[in-house]
């Protein structure tokens, strides 16, 4: 055997390594996995699938030279939220709070968080994503630069771009009422 055969990870250390890194992925990012993907499904369940679908992804096709997890999990669980949204054949469907305190209210909370949704599955996921980052996590123009590495000018002219893009829908959708 020559020496550069000798410095070769065995096939067997290979195969363990990718379980290894899913494994630390999966403890430092599932709750942040499973939180971003219940904001824009707004079902549990549809957030639990979501972050099985994220991981098994990864399992199977593991990522190459990326060097931020964090954002590379957080914009495939925007990615998969939106198919899971996609794909429900029951729109019509609407989860009850636990405690409601106005029926009123509830149900017009309701109809504009399911509005949002529909009108979300219009955006780029790019978009998606960084809209929710901003107005559904909380995150500042500066953050979610530092996340996606871009800067804070194109995260702002993007949340401008989305805003009126989701206000345009979302005024269309009422008019078709």
């Amino acid at each position: 055997m020559s020496a550069a055969t000798n410095t070769m990870p065995l096939a067997a250390d290979m195969a363990s390594q990718p379980a290894f890194s899913l494994e630390l992925a999966y403890r430092a990012h599932a709750q942040d996995v499973l939180r971003t993907a219940y904001r824009i499904t707004g079902r549990m369940a549809d957030a639990e699938d979501v972050l099985q679908t994220v991981f098994l992804r990864l399992s199977a096709r593991p990522p190459a030279g990326v060097e931020n997890v964090e954002g590379y999990l957080r914009r495939a669980a925007v990615n998969a939220a939106l198919d899971t949204l996609r794909s429900r054949s029951t729109w019509g469907e609407v989860e009850l709070p636990e405690t409601i305190a106005s029926p009123s209210s509830a149900f017009e909370a309701a109809h504009i968080r399911d509005s949002l949704r529909r009108a979300m599955l219009q955006l780029s996921p790019r978009a998606a994503e960084v809209f929710v980052l901003r107005f559904v996590e909380g995150h500042d123009n500066r953050e979610i630069a530092r996340m996606l590495k871009t800067s804070a000018a194109v995260i702002a002219v993007l949340l401008h771009r989305t805003r009126r893009q989701l206000q345009k829908e979302l005024r269309g959708r009422e008019r078709g009422r």
